[in-house]
């Protein structure tokens, strides 16, 4: 079972506390009617465009990168030796920026796919049951990007703030590009909501931006708190498993449940309250060794070898080398 440091233990509430504000933000803008580019007042209906403002918010990760690492290179300590980089950029910047194209990809199809599902859905159901089969598909996406993130970050020892800005720049500029011969694909308005039938409206949701100051908040927050969430999740990727990283997520479910049912975006539904309960159920199964011992103790199940503490040299017997007929020196090294 993995002890947390406090370091640890505050990235993960930013990571909480970030996640649910970005969920909520953009929900938010989502509910808000603006008019828009024909002077006709309508819901903010642009997931694209949202899914490229959470890349901006990723891109200024490198920015701050790059930033703090001037600031504590021109930083010495007496003697004019450098200061120890904070965990945030500290790293080897020695590695091909274009293994994070792939994660860039997964984050940009999973979170386009999912701020649609948001659209057509109450943000608890979203954040809890991942909605339809659009939401379905977009965290498949999303689980194979952490899981990609964590072989790259874990073999080249990324810095969190660099990984996440790497993300932003190739996410942004890709989905920039993307929204040109959207803004030119017709598919009507049974699932978009766009003045003129197609795919992405870019030039309307910057209108409706400008005319209703709770769509441009709810946006902002999406691109702000975007930024501390991945930098939080890809630190917990890094440092603990994507796995858990996961978990986490998940327990922004009560935050955004509880919040949305107090300002009266939505009302108790029972079944919500099931699925909540069997999501703690398999976080505490997942990160809590209480029910493993129990059912070890009663032999429902065999113990994992790697559930066990190796022993250390102290705790070694006596008589354990002889029996295989070598013995060890005082020093730990093997006689002549």
């Amino acid at each position: 079972m993995h002890r947390w440091t406090k370091q640890q233990i505050i990235i993960a509430i930013m990571m909480v506390a970030t996640g649910s504000i970005n969920t909520l933000a953009t929900k938010w803008a989502d509910m808000s009617m603006s008019e828009g580019k024909y002077g006709t007042v309508h819901s903010f209906d642009h997931p694209f465009l949202q899914a490229t403002g959470m890349f901006l918010g990723e891109l200024s990760c490198l920015a701050a990168f790059k930033l703090l690492l001037i600031y504590y290179n021109r930083r010495r300590l007496p003697g004019g030796v450098n200061v120890k980089l904070p965990a945030s950029i500290d790293g080897n910047r020695n590695f091909n920026p274009l293994i994070f194209l792939l994660p860039a990809m997964c984050d940009m199809l999973g979170t386009s796919v999912m701020y649609i599902g948001l659209n057509m859905t109450n943000a608890s159901s979203f954040q809890m049951f991942r909605g339809d089969l659009l939401i379905v598909c977009g965290q498949v996406i999303t689980a194979t990007q952490m899981v990609v993130e964590e072989k790259f970050i874990t073999k080249h020892n990324v810095a969190p703030l660099q990984a996440v800005g790497w993300e932003g720049l190739f996410g942004f500029t890709t989905l920039t590009l993307l929204q040109i011969p959207m803004y030119y694909i017709p598919v009507g308005n049974t699932i978009f909501k766009n003045p003129d039938g197609n795919l992405e409206d870019a030039i309307d949701g910057f209108y409706q931006i400008g005319n209703n100051w709770q769509v441009a908040m709810g946006v902002l927050g999406t691109v702000v708190s975007i930024a501390f969430f991945n930098f939080a999740g890809i630190s917990i990727t890094k440092e603990i498993s994507a796995t858990t990283r996961m978990v986490l997520d998940s327990v922004r479910t009560l935050v955004i449940w509880v919040f949305s049912m107090t300002i009266g975006w939505e009302s108790f539904v029972w079944i919500q309250l099931v699925g909540f309960i069997v999501l703690l159920g398999g976080m505490w199964l997942y990160n809590d060794n209480t029910l493993e011992a129990f059912l070890i103790k009663k032999g429902f199940i065999k113990p994992d070898d790697d559930s066990h503490l190796s022993l250390t040299q102290e705790e070694i017997p006596p008589d354990t080398n002889e029996e295989k007929g070598t013995s060890i020196n005082t020093n730990g090294s093997l006689p002549l």
